[in-house]
């Protein structure tokens, strides 16, 4: 088979990244530094791909557009884009674009189930795909760093803290209080989720991904599917339905 490069690029509201496929296997993830033409120009010098495309929820710099579709056959995603899924939701044009790719993923993955795919990122996105490829909608909640952000906000003495791997059940000061309350609490809310939909759906496959994923699994209890790279397989997915 003759080699094809197409490099996924994520622009969310907390990293820039991009994903480099080699026909339809992964071969590495990179952190950008920015949105800039230069930094776009590098990345397809190193890599010379053949196809590329854009998941952005983010006001990008718009001339690497441009300069993706002049170098190679690029796609960016919307809701316009051709999809191995339907949305028939009331505004399909709101759908956030990392919301698609991650539903195209798990349709692609498993095309005759019922699908809930879980984004850990900014925001917590519930994503549920049934077994005809539909995708219904599902939930936002507020992510594990807005939490933590919050709480310092809103109140007079709360410090901001980072996530951390290992705290107890019990906090013993207010570091650990608060790493208890938010990341466990996210995690009761994530099983409590996953079992409403089990109750409701037969042949469920969970999926988890995102950034924030490592501080979670080791917490549930719900069997489920976590790959950090399914934005990725999503939009690799979405990119062959348009630059075919």
């Amino acid at each position: 088979m003759k080699s094809k490069i197409t490099v996924c690029f994520d622009f969310g509201n907390t990293r820039l990244k991009c994903a480099v496929f080699d026909n339809d296997i992964l071969k590495k993830v990179e952190v950008l530094k920015d949105d800039s033409p230069a930094t776009i120009e590098y990345l397809l010098h190193q890599y010379k791909p053949d196809a590329s495309i854009l998941s952005s929820v983010i006001k990008h710099e718009p001339a690497i557009e441009d300069l993706l579709a002049a170098k190679t056959t690029f796609h960016k995603l919307n809701h316009a884009s051709k999809l191995p899924l339907t949305t028939p939701v009331a505004k399909p044009e709101t759908i956030g674009a990392d919301r698609l790719a991650i539903c195209a993923a798990a349709v692609t993955l498993f095309p005759n189930q019922h699908c809930l795919s879980i984004g850990l990122g900014t925001c917590v996105t519930y994503n549920f795909t049934n077994k005809y490829h539909e995708f219904l909608g599902g939930s936002i909640s507020p992510g594990l760093h807005m939490r933590f952000r919050a709480m310092h906000e809103q109140t007079a003495f709360l410090p901001l803290v980072k996530a951390q791997h290992n705290f107890p059940l019990v906090g013993y000061d207010t570091n650990t209080n608060l790493q208890s309350g938010v990341i466990l609490g996210m995690s009761k809310e994530i099983d409590g989720i996953v079992e409403a939909y089990q109750e409701k759906y037969n042949n469920l496959q969970v999926l988890l991904t995102g950034g924030d994923m490592p501080f979670f699994t080791p917490h549930l209890r719900s069997k489920l599917l976590a790959d950090p790279n399914l934005l990725y397989q999503g939009l690799y997915a979405i990119s062959e339905c348009n630059n075919a």
